[in-house]
Order: C-alpha cells, then structure tokens, then sequence
C-alpha cells in the first residue's frame, strides 16, 4: 500500500481515536457533543472520498433531526425539511454569489485562449539575465495567469506541460522545479480577483470588497518572496538553477530592425530616429520605422499620461460648498411686523389670521415671486488650481530619470521581447487591473466586475483567434459544473452550521475556548495552527464552509476584525494546495510530468515554499498595514 494511502488512513484514525476518549459515554452524551460527534464524522467522511456538498447535507438533516426529536418527537421530521428549504433558498438569494460562475468563466475562457504560452517565452527571455531565470519566470507566469483564471488545477497543469520540461533541460533541479510550478499556480486563490475570498466573504460576512483591497499586497508580498527565494538559491547553488544559455537567450530580430542596428545604431530611439532623418532610410520603409517608433514610446506615453492623471488629480480646486438653503443662526424667518405708533394697541387680527380668510396666502403668493427676484443667483467664479505638491515634482523627475535610463539600454532585441510582452503580459494585466480597479474604487460591485470580466475574456478569445463554439460549449459546461459544486457546497454547510448551532456543538466550543482564558494572540496562533493542520487532509472549501462557521463567532470576543483575520486565513489556505496527503497541486504536476518525476521529489520541492508561505503570514501578522493600509485607505 501507497505511503500517502497510509498517512490518510492513520489520520482518520486518529480522528476516531480522539472522538472516543474525549467524548463521554453514549449514556451520558448531551446534544452538544453530539454536535462534536458529527463533526469529527464529517472530517472522516470526507476523507474516506464522499463527496463534501452531499456528506454536510446528510450529517446535517441527521443530526438536525436527532435534535428537533429531542424537543418534540411529533414534528421533529417537519421541522427537518423546513430547515432544509429554508436553508437552500437563503444561499440560493445570496446576491454576492452570482459573481463566482462569472469569475469562473471568464478563467475558463481565458484559459482557451493559449495565452499562457506566449506569456511564459516573453517572461522568460525578459528575465534572462536574473538568476533563476526560468523558475522566476515560471513563477510570475504562474501568479499572472492564475489571478487570471483563478483555476489552479489548469495553471499547475499547463505550466506542467510547459516549463517543467524546459527547466529539466536547462539543468534545473526537480524539487527546485516542482516547487516553483506547484506554488505559484497557487496563487491564484489569493490574488484578487479570488473566489477563494467570496466564499469566505460570504460565509463570515464579510465585505467581498474590503477582502479584494486588503488582499492585493499580501499577495504580492508572497509571490515576490517565491521570486525573492529562487533568487537566492540561484546564487547560493548555482547547480540547482544554471543561467540560461546564449542560445536559449537568442532573440531573432526582424529585417528592418536588423538592417537598422547594424547600418546606425543597436539601441532604439537613436536607431530609429536615424533611420527616418536623411537618406539612410532609403533600404527601409518609412511606415515600418514609424511604426516601430511608435512602439517603442509606448512606455514614455504611458508615463506622461499617468503623470498628466496625477498632476490633474493632485491640482484639482476644493470643491465649493453649496451654500444654498443653508440659513445663518437667526436668520431666515420673516421680518417681525412694523412697530406699531406710540400710544396703538396691536389687533388680535395681526398676531393670527382669523378662520377661513385668504389674506396670508394672498400674501405668501405675492411676496415669493419679490423675494425670488430680489437676489439673483450670481455666477461662481473660476477656482484656480492648487500648486502640486514637492513629493509630485520629485516623483516627476524620478520618473524621468527611469525612463532615461530605460532607453539608454533599450535595444532592439528588447524591443522584440517588448512586443512580446505587449502581445502576451499586457492584455492580461490591464484586464486584470480594470476588473480589481473597478471594484475596490467602487465603481462596480463584484458581480458587474465579473460580467465586465467575462466579457473581457471573449474579447481576448476572439483576439487571438481562440473563439468558437467548441470554447464556448466547453466553458460553459465546465463554469455549470464549478459553480453547481460551489453552490452544493454553501448549501451543504449552511445545513451543517444549522445543525451544530441546534445541537449546542458552538456553545460547547465557544465555552471550552473561552474557559481557556487565552489572550488574542494566543487564540490567533491556536486558530491558525488549526487551520494550518486542517490543510493537511482537507481542502480549502471545506474549511473555510466547515470550520468558518466556528471560529468567526468567537472573534469579538477577542477583539478581532473578521477582515484581518480572513486575510490571515486565505494566506494559510495556500497551504492546502502543497500540504500531503491531498496536496491536489502535487498530483496536477505528477500527472504531466516525465515518469522519472516521482511524487516525494514533487512534495520536497514544496516544503521550502510551504515555509515561505508561513513567514509570510508572520508577516502579516507583525505588520497588519500590510493588508490593511488599502482598505482603510478606500473605505474610511
């Protein structure tokens, strides 16, 4: 029998061994450790391979039966079903929900596309001269793409069929590669767009918006410390990661850009500008060289339209306040009545006016037309704009001076990788931008985001010639099929959370963590090291639709905010993905993998980013505003 085999079953042993000796007799069992009963029967179940939607949905409607019949035995059965619908119908009216087969979809389409093919040559060849090359592209490839498609098992799959062989002919070492491969395609259920974070979002309650801005830099923290940690190994072992080549680095350059920096100049800007001046253009074609020019100040555009956006936006005037209708103190009532002569007596008839006369609203009608034209409204003058501030200009000649260092060493050859990445990284990244701009700057929700982004995803399939109905026909069935799991899922967990509630298994749970006495450093690490062992042998799903539900009613009582620690938690969740025995990112690769790849190689190379990703979450953890900064930012 299987190693792994051996491992899953002695921790299911060790489940049924612990339910035994901690709970009491059956005798003198209350509802609430049954509750502990079911849960620890749901954990085996699942790893036994019942289906995870189905087994929370029957322990659930069992043992919520077991706890109406406690009450009252007549309608115990009734009760069952009502809070089955009930329950059903709540998830299915959840509107944050109808985001996921969007986002799905549009990483299914995305997918077809083949764009991860063209991105990892152009990451690649950019990235020649750093060391690891090849694994710090594959990573970056592996970040990109799975942000974009939020689909780990294809990421893993593909890079699998893509880069592992070409790292192993470069010399690079399995574990070194299967541990760049694995982790890297991980990181897409944390980078925003994530379903990861709406299902947790929707299981804690939590703003999917806030979870979208406070996980952008964690995510980025963690890949770069992939990236930060290949480099290092590359430089320490060079073995393990060789440079590349000056055959692998060759970039064939085009006629005109070949005849330009032989006959004038290698680099761009002096080539080109050389070529379209004088008679030496004549074995060139004008349009090409415009053309080519036109590229090449792409990057020097952008950065004056980014910088032009700033200085607006850093200038704009304070915006007036609308006076209009606001009445000083005092003011606003109607002049009192003339004073009346020495020695007259005011007349009843003054103070009010007598039932059913019209003479105040005669005059009402008489005065407001004199009172509106009496102060015409006078035009607003032009505000001047602000003077920008001295960080804008110091950031202006920064800018500057990177771009004039930019060209100096702009060559043809990175021209050519530049359109590369212009054809492959670009497309990609500005959809992925968009899609998070437009939500974390509240100018869609999550679900108009995910319409935007599908839509996005068909204009990128037909760009590159990948649309028809076959795609079509194969990212709709795969999108039904992903989003009826997710939705099984929340329904399955919302009958299994009803359920422990009934029995009293959170009010034992909460009792036990609350007589602890911990500090809520102390129930942080505890919470995370739960998490962190549950990765182990479950998923990420079901944890966070399992056990979610536990811990989140706990966090006011230590002061927690339900924001930070879902953070915390989408960090551990990377975990689940490497950690053995259902470390589904190791058997993804291993099934694409050449046959002298072995799974212990896969999961060595794992461990060492497994590592990463916890002091990534020390990280977090020390210095909060890593993760918080942007939400507090935005949503003041």
């Amino acid at each position: 029998m299987k190693k792994e085999i051996w491992f899953g079953l002695s921790i299911m042993a060790m489940v049924v061994l612990a339910a035994f000796v901690l709970l009491p007799p059956v005798s003198e069992m209350a509802n609430g450790h049954l509750g502990l009963l079911m849960l620890a029967l749901v954990v085996v179940a699942i790893m036994l391979g019942f289906p995870t939607a189905f087994t929370l949905m029957g322990m659930g409607m069992i043992f919520a039966w077991l706890a109406y019949k406690s009450q009252n035995p007549e309608l115990a059965v009734t009760q069952t079903l009502d809070l089955m619908v009930q329950r059903t119908y709540s998830v299915m009216s959840n509107d944050v929900l109808i985001s996921i087969p969007l986002f799905v979809f549009m990483g299914y389409l995305i997918e077809r596309a083949n764009l991860i093919e063209k991105l990892f040559k152009s990451m690649h060849l950019a990235a020649a001269r750093v060391p690891g090359s090849l694994a710090v592209a594959t990573i970056v490839t592996c970040a990109i793409f799975a942000t974009a498609t939020g689909i780990v098992g294809a990421v893993v799959t593909l890079m699998g069929l893509l880069a592992l062989p070409a790292m192993l002919r470069a010399g690079y070492s399995v574990q070194l590669s299967a541990g760049a491969i694995t982790a890297g395609g991980c990181l897409g259920i944390l980078i925003p767009p994530s379903v990861m974070l709406i299902v947790y979002g929707a299981t804690a309650g939590v703003s999917v918006v806030k979870l979208y801005a406070g996980a952008f830099f964690p995510g980025i923290m963690l890949a770069t410390l992939y990236v930060a940690y290949v480099i290092i190994i590359a430089k320490l072992k060079p073995h393990l990661a060789p440079p590349m080549s000056a055959e692998d680095r060759y970039v064939p350059l085009p006629p005109v850009a070949h005849e330009v920096s032989i006959t004038i100049s290698d680099k761009v800007l002096p080539g080109l500008i050389g070529a379209i001046k004088g008679k030496r253009n004549a074995a060139v074609p004008m349009n090409e060289l415009l053309k080519q020019l036109g590229i090449a100040l792409l990057p020097a555009v952008s950065a004056v339209v980014i910088m032009g956006a700033i200085f607006m936006s850093v200038t704009a005037p304070a915006p007036l306040e609308d006076m209009q209708g606001v009445v000083s103190m005092g003011g606003g009532f109607e002049d009192p009545a003339p004073e009346a002569e020495a020695g007259d007596v005011a007349e009843p008839g003054d103070l009010q006016a007598p039932p059913g006369t019209d003479e105040p609203a005669a005059k009402v009608a008489v005065d407001a037309p004199a009172a509106a034209q009496a102060a015409p409204a006078e035009p607003a003058a032009p505000q001047e704009r602000l003077d920008a501030p001295a960080t804008f200009w110091i950031g202006l000649v920064s800018v500057a001076v990177a771009l004039a260092i930019f060209y100096s060493y702009f060559s043809f050859v990175r021209l050519e990788i530049f359109k590369m990445l212009l054809g492959s990284f670009f497309p990609l990244a500005i959809m992925i931008l968009a899609v998070l701009g437009t939500i974390v700057f509240g100018l869609a929700t999550p679900t108009e985001a995910a319409a935007m982004g599908s839509m996005g995803g068909l204009l990128l399939a037909g760009a590159y010639r990948r649309l028809n109905m076959t795609v079509m026909r194969e990212s709709v069935y795969l999108t039904a099929k992903t989003s009826a799991m997710v939705c099984w899922l929340f329904v399955g967990s919302s009958i299994f959370s009803a359920a422990f509630a009934l029995l009293g298994g959170q009010d034992l749970i909460n009792s036990w963590v609350l007589g602890m006495d911990l500090t809520p450093t102390q129930f942080m690490i505890l919470a995370q090291v739960v998490i962190f062992l549950l990765g182990w042998p479950l998923e990420w799903t079901e944890i966070i639709v399992i056990f979610m539900p536990i811990f989140i009613p706990l966090l006011p009582h230590f002061n927690i905010d339900p924001l930070f620690f879902g953070l915390l938690v989408a960090l551990n969740l990377q975990t689940a993905f490497l950690s053995p025995p259902v470390a589904m990112a190791a058997f993804y690769l291993k099934g694409v993998s050449p046959p002298h790849v072995t799974l212990n190689q896969i999961f060595a190379g794992m461990l060492p980013f497994m590592g990463i990703q916890v002091f990534a979450i020390f990280l977090l953890y020390m210095f909060p505003a890593i993760g918080m900064w942007l939400p507090s930012v935005l949503y003041k």
